[in-house]
């Protein structure tokens, strides 16, 4: 696990919306943050009115800042694409905005959310992510690993979608409680337990896949590709 994070030398996570970085891979956002390794989020959408005003989408990037300080994020983007509408976007356009991000970034590495989500935008990024990292270009990521997401991933339809089958388990015992921190910093975003969007879930998810390889506390991930 620890080998993996010395590979990484520049990171991309990319949201399909605000907190999904935090809640699929805080914890290793974290460890790569104290390694000095320059670690960017990408969020693609936004709330739109009229349901959500200029005074909501305002408050949204304040939390999100204040969880990025919180795990020592190198930059923040937002993309601003309608939220639980990305479906109404077109294809071409996700997929020319997220190469954008990536030429711009340039990372070796990219973690993405999870194909089989049950939130549309979520598959959508996945799909697009993968066309803006496709490895026939002069430079992409070498590594892509797709993060599940509380609320999200859990919520498939088993034997229908695909299946969140993780086949990497990094430690952040050291960071856990700053990811949790990370996520209260989204106070628009908590709830109370036993829902998903709880710190006790966050939690208990992080020590149930850090038991899956005898730690105390682990993100999980499907290693999508890996160029050597």
């Amino acid at each position: 696990m620890t080998g993996l994070l010395q590979r990484i030398g520049r990171a991309v996570v990319i949201a399909p919306h605000p907190d999904d970085e935090v809640l699929g891979c805080g914890g290793v956002m974290a460890l790569l943050a104290d390694r000095g390794t320059p670690t960017h989020v990408v969020v693609v959408t936004q709330g739109q009115p009229p349901q959500y005003d200029a005074a909501h989408i305002a408050g949204l990037r304040a939390e999100a800042g204040a969880a990025h300080a919180i795990l020592g994020t190198t930059s923040t983007e937002y993309l601003g694409l309608p939220a639980a509408q990305l479906d109404g976007v077109a294809h071409v356009e996700l997929n020319r905005r997220l190469a954008n991000c990536i030429t711009t970034l340039a990372p070796d590495t990219l973690f993405i959310p999870f194909g089989g989500d049950i939130h549309l935008d979520h598959q959508l990024v996945f799909t697009s992510a993968l066309v803006a990292a496709r490895p026939s270009q002069a430079k992409y990521p070498v590594r892509i690993l797709a993060y599940e997401t509380l609320s999200e991933t859990n919520w498939n339809a088993p034997g229908v979608a695909p299946g969140f089958a993780p086949n990497v388990f990094i430690d952040i015992s050291e960071t856990l409680m700053r990811k949790c921190d990370a996520f209260s910093a989204y106070r628009s975003q908590v709830r109370a337990f036993p829902s998903e969007r709880s710190v006790e879930a966050l939690t208990a998810l992080a020590r149930l896949r850090g038991a899956t390889v005898h730690r105390h506390a682990a993100e999980a991930f499907m290693l999508l590709r890996e160029v050597g």
